[in-house]
């Protein structure tokens, strides 16, 4: 079974961030790593109107060119919805801003298996409805995932 991936703007910007940073190099090379599997199919990406906004108003060109390059690899995309409306106002009234809020609307309304993000507070949000992890932890969660299979 392939797993679900949605990840968040800050995930697909990590690579421009400053690389001196021992943590934002590793997360850097996690997401790469991801982004591979996606690539070559072992991943399936879905991609969100929350995504395509927030990318657009990137004021780095090349950066924005590139995210919405690589958006082309995705399986699902999830527009505007009253149900997808639904699920963000409900995140928002627990406490992440409406933006983080939506995106992760996003991936629970396309149910993915996993919401991959580098913003702290994201990560120490909860949800029964997805796992959400860095980049990092992700790959070494797939990484014994397959040694098991």
């Amino acid at each position: 079974m392939k797993l679900k991936m949605y990840l968040d703007n800050c995930c697909f910007n990590r690579p421009y961030d400053d690389q001196s940073q021992l943590r934002i190099e590793l997360e850097t090379k996690a997401k790469l790593r991801m982004q591979q599997q996606i690539v070559d199919e072992e991943l399936l990406l879905v991609s969100s109107v929350i995504l395509e906004f927030e990318n657009n108003d990137n004021p780095y060109a090349i950066r924005k060119i590139a995210v919405n390059d690589f958006l082309k690899n995705a399986v699902e995309y999830v527009d505007e919805s009253e149900e997808m409306f639904e699920i963000a106002r409900g995140i928002n009234q627990k406490g992440l801003k409406i933006k983080d809020a939506s995106h992760l609307a996003c991936a629970i309304h396309a149910k993915c298996d996993y919401f991959i993000t580098t913003d702290d507070k994201l990560l120490k949000f909860k949800d029964d409805r997805i796992r959400i992890n860095n980049p990092i932890d992700f790959v070494l969660i797939k990484e014994v995932m397959n040694e098991n299979e």
